[in-house]
């Protein structure tokens, strides 16, 4: 193994480790840290494959030793920093996932990925509170909140966490619930990796077996009426029932349906717990609207959730941007036609809007730092880094965040804006929290949360 000269000795730690100790140049160094945003391209000084809790509580040990910031990843979906001069523990070796029938509980891995946990809750007729693509990491998404097609009936994924293991930066293992290290339970749920590196997640699973849902595909001709149509219909639908509604410019990707194919379109996405006709019902004006490209909604097994929003499964550079909206008048989606729409010459390929409310606006039974529920609709935007016009991402994402400002009420801590996203009477509680646990601020996440205060 090669050794940076910047470095401390890696030799004790390879030796307290049963997975690998990388440093720039080895082998399988690259693959090790690169996730799924390409455009993210970070630069930690050690990478440890931690295959256990105990492995990441040594290379934590070993990084506070040495005066090294840590850092974690599963997946790669959240990266954005270049995690310079880091110790980056990569989780996805730790990657279990055990479900008990009888229980309705899940228990993961901090390696796991909802596609996993999709998988081995089908059978039993349940299903995890996952998001829009079962290719994300179950444990970054949950800690952030985790929004998804069943939180309107049920809530954020974070409000049915049972029980979580996490390693604090004093480098030592902790089981956390509602009696063991209280604090850290109300914060970890919502405080993303701010508190420690988790390495276990035990959750509820829900009795949902099928839905009745798709997505519906229109021509870019009717992105004003379908937007307009859908600002009005969406708040009208019961908790069972969940949509969004997303501008995209599409590639000429031969896996898309003909139809589709390097086209501009609009897509309502739909979910209905409910009976295929009363789905058929509710869904009843938006088809209305205008002749679709493709019809894709229709009864389906859970496990088939991804074809909802069918987001992309492969690894691709990208910014985004995420806002939650306090309301959605007439004006402001005419602010985000004006940037965003067929006609404004955007580089972004995705904005999407996502009716909130249901279950994610009440308080869960045991309360958490989750942001977000006083929101009426969610705001996101994606530009692919790559192309001709890659250039023009950020300014088209700082220009759609300005054209919706006024409606404006915050971000969700897995979509931030500028900044981070908590906020309210929650944050200094949180703050305290994350001071004390980690008064050095030993851990470098993707998503600090900004002290406003000195460690104390």
């Amino acid at each position: 193994m090669s050794t940076a000269s910047s470095l401390p000795d890696t030799t004790a730690l390879a030796a307290a480790v049963a997975g690998p100790v990388l440093v720039p140049g080895d082998p399988g160094f690259a693959e090790e840290v690169t996730g799924y945003n390409l455009a993210a391209v970070t630069a930690p000084a050690v990478v440890v494959g931690a295959t256990s809790a105990d492995d990441v509580a040594e290379a934590v040990r070993w990084a506070v030793v040495n005066d090294r910031k840590v850092a974690v990843q599963a997946t790669g979906h959240g990266l954005y920093a270049d995690l310079g001069d880091t110790v980056l523990i990569s989780t996805r070796r730790m990657d279990t996932v055990n479900v008990d029938p009888d229980a309705r509980t899940a228990r993961v891995g901090a390696g796991a990925r909802w596609r996993a946990v999709i998988d081995a809750a089908a059978p039993h007729g349940l299903a995890p509170l996952n998001g829009s693509s079962s290719t994300v990491g179950v444990v970054g998404y949950t800690t952030g909140g985790g929004l998804g097609p069943l939180s309107r009936r049920f809530g954020f994924a974070a409000d049915h966490v049972r029980r979580l293991e996490i390693v604090t930066a004093d480098g030592q293992v902790r089981e956390v619930d509602p009696e063991r290290n209280a604090d850290l339970f109300w914060a970890v749920r919502g405080g993303k990796g701010n508190l420690g590196i988790v390495t276990e997640m035990e959750f509820d699973l829900m009795p949902v077996a099928r839905f009745y849902g798709g997505g519906i595909f229109l021509p870019a001709a009717a992105a004003r009426e379908v937007l307009h149509a859908w600002r009005t219909w969406a708040p009208t639908l019961p908790d069972d029932a969940s949509t969004s509604v997303a501008l995209l410019q599409l590639p000429p990707d031969p896996a898309l349906p003909e139809p589709l194919r390097g086209r501009y379109a609009v897509h309502v996405r739909f979910t209905h717990l409910g009976t295929a006709a009363e789905g058929e019902v509710l869904l009843a004006p938006m088809r209305a609207v205008a002749e679709p490209l493709l019809d894709a909604v229709g009864e389906m097994p859970y496990a088939a959730i991804d074809a909802v929003h069918m987001d992309p499964p492969q690894p691709l550079p990208f910014a985004d941007r995420g806002a939650t909206l306090a309301s959605l008048p007439a004006e402001a989606v005419d602010a985000l036609l004006g940037v965003s729409g067929p006609e404004a010459g955007s580089p972004l390929a995705i904005v999407e809007l996502r009716l909130l409310g249901g279950a994610i606006a009440r308080a869960p039974q045991v309360p958490n730092a989750v942001v977000g529920r006083d929101a009426a609709f969610s705001l996101v935007a994606i530009g692919v880094l790559a192309g001709p016009s890659a250039g023009g991402v950020p300014g088209a994402l700082k220009g759609l965040a300005a054209a919706v400002e006024p409606w404006t009420s915050g971000a969700l801590v897995n979509f931030p804006a500028d900044g981070d996203p908590w906020n309210g009477p929650d944050r200094e509680r949180l703050e305290e929290i994350v001071v004390r646990h980690d008064p050095a601020g030993t851990f470098a996440t993707n998503l600090a949360l900004a002290r406003r205060s000195p460690a104390r």
